[in-house]
């Protein structure tokens, strides 16, 4: 009731703020922002504003600096127009960046106006603001020009959920620095606020740990990667039958046949500081991910002793798919638990998130009900199965990560064994993990693979290899993150939602656009705008807009959309 009687105040005060009558717009003639805003009118007043080579850029605090540089880089990156910022309070020709808005019952809610004398963004908070210049650079052409023409409006704003997650996944195939400041732009341009960087995994150990080099000498880099969809080329002769207590693979002397060209790299600490500033600019968190007890097949080639037949020779991944087949878990012994809380903390002390992404998922029993150690250790801890090993395991790395003051996300193989007490469950298996997780009081992040996996294809038939399943783009508009099964309580423990990105087939940049576009507006707008505003073809028509301004920045995307 009191967010109710707060949305009338905010609409009351919009003629205000606008500085003249306002109408209302249908679906027909709505104004082309992604996502939608909560409220977004055309002004009366028949002249916008003009932004020439003189507008200058007010700031009225130091905070607000970060939207306006945003901001201006944008201009001149896209437009080639040079504008500089100002802390003198201008009249007129001027684009203002305020904090001073009384709304406060909407987290990260800004106000938007434009009149033919200037440009107002005023936000309850820095990130407020900044979400509001997003909208404003939706505002200007998409065409370069000398002078861009802003239409007059009025936009009233704040984000459904608080988490809008993407990840991006670079074990598979490492990208450079500048490819993932690229990505953290696109999710600033959306309103995203939060990266799931996906750092460890089979296939490449992709952040330095200065107490266990190995781990990027040897845990980053592979020697080849197979050909096409899985099991690649060469290899579809190859059996795997997975037992309860062995792998029998045909013919036993088989050896996967790869491209041999050897594939890696890593972020050493520095660039990730640098990145971590880059995106705290654009007000997006990033929660790091270290997989574990399982997907460790880059850590145990780097140090073989951790894994459960330590006298093995441990490789980097070369193929995809499920990789229950080859042994890739970590031995639950004290050496273990020692290297990871070594690793942990460096990791936590690199990244200021209050969130650390631990894995969990995928964790094949085969190989601990295969080890004599593994099982004299669980009946040691009166450990009755190993499901509840996989419980003990992650509770045990949540009470050191809770010791540093912080908090474990994991995939939702977590609730397996009884989940640990203060985790945060992300729901790929579809819902059902993120309901049960709900019912128990824990947040949710909803990420099922069906509708948000954006490895998965666009089209049925697809320009070029990708995942062999099917996510178009309207199942990803329409997709509801709050089950229905869950009443009103519950329902408040569904923090959000996040796309997830593989890259098995995703081996350059402009693959990541073309995967991402124009999905990523999509999930923006699921997460971003009111569930009553949600309306497909309305969608369908902003995003004509937005395939110009794709065009304008270089955006790789499938022109097949433009055929609608």
């Amino acid at each position: 009731m009191m967010k109710k009687f707060a949305l009338i105040t905010l609409l009351t005060a919009i003629t205000y703020f606008a500085h003249g009558q306002m109408n209302v717009l249908s679906n027909k003639t709505s104004i082309d922002i992604i996502p939608r805003p909560v409220v977004a009118q055309y002004n009366d007043q028949k002249n916008g504003f003009v932004i020439n080579a003189n507008t200058l850029v007010y700031v009225q605090s130091d905070s607000l600096t970060n939207s306006a540089q945003f901001f201006i880089d944008y201009i001149q990156k896209n437009y080639n127009l040079a504008l500089k910022i100002t802390t003198s309070k201008q009249v007129k020709n001027t684009i203002s960046l305020i904090s001073q808005t009384t709304f406060q019952n909407f987290k990260d809610n800004y106000n938007l106006g434009v009149n033919e004398n200037g440009i107002t963004v005023n936000g309850n908070s820095a990130a407020g603001v900044f979400y509001g210049t997003q909208s404003l650079i939706q505002l200007l052409p998409t065409i370069k020009s000398s002078t861009l023409k802003v239409p007059a409006v009025t936009v009233i704003d704040y984000p459904r959920f608080d988490y809008r997650g993407m990840h991006l996944d670079v074990s598979r195939h490492f990208f450079d620095v500048a490819t993932v400041k690229k990505y953290i732009d696109y999710l600033a341009l959306h309103k995203m606020n939060y990266f799931h960087w996906h750092l460890t995994d089979h296939h490449g150990w992709r952040v330095e740990i200065k107490k266990y080099p190995k781990l990027t000498e040897i845990g980053a880099w592979r020697d080849g990667s197979i050909i096409g969809l899985w099991p690649g080329k060469g290899n579809e002769g190859i059996k795997y039958q997975v037992l309860p207590n062995e792998v029998k693979i045909t013919p036993t002397d088989a050896v996967i046949k790869t491209d041999g060209i050897r594939h890696g790299g890593f972020y050493t600490q520095e660039e990730i500081k640098d990145i971590i500033a880059y995106a705290a600019k654009r007000y997006i968190t990033i929660i790091p991910e270290i997989e574990m007890p399982a997907h460790s097949m880059a850590v145990l080639a780097a140090y073989p002793e951790l894994g459960t037949e330590p006298n093995k020779k441990y490789e980097v991944a070369q193929t995809w798919g499920m990789m229950n087949k080859y042994n890739n878990v970590f031995a639950p012994t004290e050496k273990t638990f020692s290297f990871l809380e070594d690793v942990l903390t460096e990791v936590m002390e690199l990244f200021p998130s209050p969130y650390l992404h631990i894995g969990g998922d995928e964790a094949s029993k085969i190989w601990w009900r295969s080890s004599p150690a593994t099982q004299k250790m669980m009946k040691a801890n009166n450990l009755k199965d190993e499901s509840a090993l996989q419980s003990y395991f992650i509770q045990r790395i949540e009470k050191f990560v809770n010791s540093k003051g912080k908090t474990i996300i994991g995939w939702d193989e977590i609730l397996d064994g009884g989940l640990a007490p203060n985790a945060i469950v992300m729901s790929w298996r579809g819902e059902k993990g993120g309901i049960a997780a709900a019912k128990e009081s824990h947040k949710v992040i909803m990420t099922p693979e069906t509708m948000l996996y954006f490895n998965h294809a666009q089209f049925a038939k697809e320009d070029s290899l990708t995942a062999a399943k099917l996510l178009p783009l309207e199942t990803v508009y329409n997709y509801e993150p709050i089950p229905a099964e869950l009443n009103p309580t519950q329902s408040q423990y569904v923090w959000g939602a996040q796309e997830n990105l593989w890259s098995e087939y995703i081996t350059n940049p402009a693959k990541i656009e073309y995967m991402l576009f124009p999905r990523l507006d999509a999930l923006s707008e699921t997460l971003w705008s009111p569930k009553a505003n949600k309306n497909y073809p309305d969608f369908q028509k902003r995003l004509k807009t937005q395939f110009k301004r794709y065009d304008l920045m270089g955006i790789t995307y499938s022109k097949r959309y433009l055929e609608n």
